[in-house]
């Protein structure tokens, strides 16, 4: 099913799995990154850059108004948060990371070069798939890395009773099904799109009581 959609929009593929490396391909393009990852929500994608940069035992700065499982992956990977009064306006940065959160904006060129920019597919972001996200990067090595840890320590070309698994990894992975639909939805997108979220459009989390132990 997955592979003869592809060749209906013109794709040369032998296994539903090459939906998910053209997406990735597409969306590399549009956003202006030498590579990409598709992962199951953005959440994930920025706990993953987290994991692969080894951050743990800091204290990142990130704006008090966002949305909440931002400090929670933070705080997941081992690290602590320093709230601010940071504006923004589709996308931020945490803190001296070099990861964006950029769940919020979706257009041509918005890639930021030598960043881990993460971006959200949800049903009120701009590539409205329901659920997932990407990761835009730079980074080869990344890439590599990401590829087994997203999908249980698994080759995604490997029969599961062939592989040999290469890491711990973290059931993360976006399905071929949900690339067909995004590669379709991504060539009806315009090069420019509102952003749909900011800093006025959340509010502060200073207030929740359950991040307080870990500022």
């Amino acid at each position: 099913m997955v592979v003869s959609e592809l060749h209906s929009l013109g794709y040369q593929a032998a296994d539903p799995w090459d939906a998910v490396m053209i997406f990735e391909q597409n969306l590399a393009k549009y956003a202006g990154s030498k590579h990409c990852v598709v992962v199951d929500s953005c959440s994930n994608a920025l706990f993953l850059c987290l994991k692969y940069l080894n951050i743990t035992g800091k204290t990142i700065s990130i704006p008090g108004r966002t949305y909440s499982s931002v400090p929670m992956q933070i705080i997941h990977a081992g690290n602590k948060i320093n709230f601010t009064d940071q504006a923004w306006d589709g996308k931020y940065h945490l803190g001296d990371t070099g990861i964006v959160d950029a769940a919020t904006m979706f257009e041509t060129d918005m890639y930021e070069p030598d960043t881990y920019m993460c971006t959200s597919f949800h049903h009120r972001k701009t590539l409205k798939l329901g659920r997932g996200g990407c990761i835009f990067t730079d980074d080869p090595d990344f890439v590599a890395w990401c590829r087994p840890m997203i999908y249980d320590g698994r080759d995604m070309y490997t029969m599961y009773k062939e592989d040999d698994f290469s890491c711990i990894g973290y059931h993360m992975y976006l399905t071929p099904e949900d690339a067909v639909r995004g590669i379709k939805l991504l060539a009806e997108l315009p090069d420019k799109n509102p952003t749909t979220g900011s800093s006025d459009t959340y509010h502060d989390l200073r207030v929740h009581k359950v991040f307080h132990d870990y500022q």
